[in-house]
């Protein structure tokens, strides 16, 4: 395996990233509460430059979003249905306001997954799993099948995935990142008691993260940009990086109701 040049770049910033994420969960309430939210809308001014959105459109939806996100903090109603709700009314409102329908989509696309992670570590820490484990459990098996999907793409290399949106992905990286991601979740089910059917399902979040990373793929070939931005050293854009955890962060929080 050849080692890339920016690996060394990416590695540091990865670790930088990873640490601020588990010091934030560890903590919870505010401290998650705040940089989650700061992600959000960060993510959300990137969707507009993809999406062509001119400066006050995007930062309508931005305001737009601030509202449900507020909603969702610890000194407001919490993450619920009236958050969830605000999220949609958002949605419509910048697109009944902009007239740009893949604007308004962007602010689902970034509320909903906002909501999930502040509704997974809102979690009461007190019952088992807790709200810190299941938020770790969602966040972390994106970056295990990430991990596992490049360097096994790179070791093994073969038959391209969808060379016409993403041309360095590969199958073998595709499996090699679902086969990580279940180690991943195995280890958190026997050591650290994650529920047996939520580590079931994480190789299937696992793909799911993956079909995430190649729609902003398109997105950018559409947009005709290499990164959605430039706020990351050596990993483009926000949206470059949690591309995978916006598509798992719903459909976990789903799980996680339906289980309790």
């Amino acid at each position: 395996m050849n080692p890339s040049p920016d690996l060394p770049r990416r590695l540091s910033a990865a670790i930088v990233m990873i640490a601020v994420a588990f010091s934030a969960l560890w903590w919870g309430g505010w401290i998650f509460f705040v940089l989650v939210a700061v992600g959000g809308i960060l993510m959300l001014y990137e969707w507009a430059n993809l999406v062509g959105a001119t400066a006050g459109q995007r930062r309508l939806a931005q305001y737009a979003l601030t509202v449900p996100i507020a909603l969702m903090s610890p000194a407001a109603a919490g993450p619920g249905f009236l958050a969830l709700g605000f999220v949609l009314g958002a949605m419509f409102f910048v697109g009944a306001v902009t007239r740009h329908s893949r604007l308004a989509w962007g602010v689902l696309y970034v509320g909903i997954p906002v909501l999930a992670l502040v509704m997974l570590r809102h979690e009461p820490d007190m019952l088992a799993p807790s709200g810190f484990l299941l938020t770790l459990w969602a966040m972390a098996l994106v970056w295990a099948c990430d991990s596992g999907a490049y360097f096994a793409g790179r070791a093994i290399g073969g038959p391209k995935l969808a060379p016409s949106i993403s041309p360095n992905k590969t199958w073998a990286g595709f499996f090699g990142g679902v086969a990580a991601a279940g180690l991943f979740a195995a280890v958190l089910a026997i050591w650290f008691h994650l529920p047996v059917a939520l580590a079931i399902a994480t190789p299937f979040l696992a793909m799911l993260a993956q079909v995430g990373d190649l729609y902003e793929s398109h997105l950018k070939r559409v947009a005709g940009v290499k990164d959605s931005g430039t706020m990351l050293p050596g990993h483009g854009g926000l949206l470059d990086r949690l591309d995978g955890l916006v598509a798992v962060a719903p459909v976990a929080a789903l799980l996680v109701v339906l289980l309790r």
